[in-house]
């Protein structure tokens, strides 16, 4: 069976944690724990801490008081964004491929934002990294090989991470990076206009004149 992976942030999702602060407190939640403490959110993406451990450290290093970053934190990863036309395109796609959300993410991702944005109903598959406890380009992909049925020359990645698309494409299979001019949108309109004959070598043509690499 076809098998398409859909990442999620920055592929069909653009919305950040803490937006709700405002715009000059939200830069410097968002600067202060990503930039400075990328190891920790490496480590909240693999299971080793919760949200609340997260905004409780937050609020003790930068002086925002606990309760109003949480309920902000909550509310923000209720109310991310996915344009509806996207997601009917990836319903349409269901009828060719086994269609799997991978995202490198964190537990509020579960608990919040997919009931919020009813996301089981548009993929077959949700793999988040929290419960994986590994990022997907980790050893080798290895997480992107436990959900293949089959060979990954069947299997297509759509993801605006250069490094996730260039382990996928080493397992064998076809990666489309998004970019700001080859959007996530593009990609899966080009890929269900060209799905009705699943020709492998048209595929390969497509993807040579895609942004990033096709088969390798």
């Amino acid at each position: 069976m076809n098998t398409l992976f859909v990442d999620f942030d920055g592929t069909i999702c653009h919305d950040k944690f803490w937006r709700g602060l405002g715009e000059t407190k939200a830069a410097l939640v968002q600067s202060f724990i990503f930039e400075k403490n990328q190891l920790l959110v490496n480590q909240w993406m693999c299971g080793k801490y919760t949200s609340e451990d997260v905004n409780e450290y937050i609020s003790k290093e930068t002086g925002f008081e606990f309760q109003t970053l949480w309920n902000i934190f909550v509310d923000d990863c209720k109310t991310m964004s996915v344009d509806q036309d996207l997601l009917s395109l990836i319903v349409e796609l269901r009828n060719k491929f086994k269609v799997v959300l991978i995202t490198g993410n964190m537990d509020c991702f579960d608990r919040f934002t997919v009931p919020a944005l009813k996301l089981e109903k548009y993929f077959d598959i949700i793999v988040n990294s929290y419960n994986e406890g590994q990022l997907k380009y980790i050893n080798s992909g290895e997480t992107f090989s436990e959900h293949i049925k089959g060979h990954f020359k069947n299997a297509y990645l759509v993801d605006d991470s250069s490094i996730s698309c260039d382990i996928f494409c080493r397992l064998g299979g076809t990666a489309l990076h998004v970019t700001k001019s080859a959007t996530a949108h593009s990609h899966l309109e080009n890929l269900l206009s060209l799905s009705t004959t699943l020709r492998r070598d048209s595929f390969r043509n497509w993807s040579t004149s895609a942004p990033f690499i096709g088969n390798r």
